[in-house]
């Protein structure tokens, strides 16, 4: 991007080409991140025209294959893509926490008052944030016990398939981002994989809500799918259940239609079996929404900060996000391999992945994968 830049490609993008190549030679995309909507699609369009037009002008002035530096993308390295301030974890699938709740606390308590009020969500440890392809060792912590608490590994390791955004012009202290214009501050998505130690959690999250259960590791994919490329796959939301406050108020096609997918392999394994089949378009709260309530107090959000949506579940037992549903908290087996292998929860050594695309007519915008797998 930086070559490209200084060999002239974003020259005529007002306010960005005097920075195009400064920004570019960054070890992260928080620069160009903090920049605004207009100059992130005017980059975006002189990146499309460069790869796919072969009378561009920078393209026909150079002899781009050597003299700029290109690589398979199976002999990559991949980093993660921004440096993360904070990361903010929602709770915005309704099936998902119907599921949870109904299982802890029965049907007629399942959902708490507020659900359908706002959307609910915790302040996460970015600091734990890791790129697809890192592994991560299996969490130890107090663990509940009719004895009382314990202390050992998690026995109830799971993942959490989930979406997230990162977030793009920030706002200042003090100021909040309306619904309307909420997606102008959002940079793009990736997959997510909110690893979970369910008994962990369970024994620790009463009064304040998740810690060690949650803080060990995060995984997300590396690619960033932008708003533009996302946006002919908008979908309608659920409808809500209650009336919603003025400042909640969203478009209704504020939903993508975004297929996902998690996959398996057991330990000494050779081959992934997918044990879900689930759609961003399953959230109960958009991330227009998400963005809106985050900082309707104030708050102030930056370039690179993260924002998950939570675990999506669809309707379906194959549509689950999580283990902790399949499995209904241990009570069930999960068949994770073509061999007959099962599972309740995560075993040390297997490894999880995610992934995902939005079909469109004759084409797919993916989202490249999300793996992890569990050290002992």
């Amino acid at each position: 991007m930086a070559v490209l830049a200084k060999l002239g490609l974003f020259a005529d993008i007002q306010g960005f080409s005097n920075i195009a190549e400064r920004t570019f030679l960054q070890d992260s995309l928080n620069d160009f991140m903090g920049l605004n909507k207009d100059i992130w699609k005017a980059v975006r369009e002189k990146i499309i025209d460069f790869l796919t037009n072969e009378e561009n002008a920078v393209r026909a002035a150079v002899n781009y294959k050597h003299s700029i530096v290109t690589a398979d993308q199976k002999d990559c390295t991949m980093y993660i893509p921004a440096k993360i301030g904070d990361y903010t974890d929602f709770y915005a699938s309704e099936n998902h926490a119907a599921n949870v709740g109904t299982m802890f606390r029965g049907k007629d308590n399942a959902l708490m008052p507020n659900y359908h009020h706002l959307p609910v969500g915790y302040h996460g440890r970015a600091s734990s944030v890791v790129v697809s392809g890192t592994d991560l060792k299996r969490p130890r912590g107090q663990i509940p016990s009719p004895d009382g608490p314990r202390f050992g590994p998690s026995m109830k390791l799971d993942f959490e398939l989930e979406v997230a955004v990162f977030i793009g012009t920030g706002n200042d202290l003090g100021t909040n981002i309306p619904i309307e214009t909420a997606e102008d501050y959002i940079f793009g998505f990736v997959l997510m994989n909110d690893w979970s130690a369910r008994d962990i959690q369970a024994w620790e999250y009463v009064p304040l809500g998740p810690f060690l259960g949650k803080n060990f590791g995060t995984t997300i994919s590396p690619w960033v799918v932008t708003t533009f490329a996302m946006a002919p796959f908008k979908t309608a939301l659920p409808d809500p259940k209650a009336a919603r406050l003025d400042y909640l108020k969203d478009d209704p096609n504020s939903g993508y239609d975004c297929d996902l997918f998690v996959s398996f392999k057991p330990k000494d394994s050779d081959d992934y079996k997918v044990i879900s089949h689930s759609n961003l378009k399953y959230l109960s709260w958009s991330f227009k929404q998400q963005l809106a309530h985050h900082t309707i107090g104030g708050c102030n959000l930056r370039p690179g900060d993260l924002l998950g949506s939570g675990t999506i579940s669809g309707t379906t037992q194959d549509s689950l996000g999580s283990m902790l549903e399949m499995s209904w908290n241990g009570k069930n087996t999960i068949s994770v391999s073509e061999s007959g292998e099962t599972r309740t929860f995560i075993n040390d050594g297997d490894t999880v992945k995610l992934s995902g695309y939005c079909q469109g007519d004759g084409y797919r915008v993916g989202f490249g994968n999300c793996v992890g797998m569990i050290l002992p």
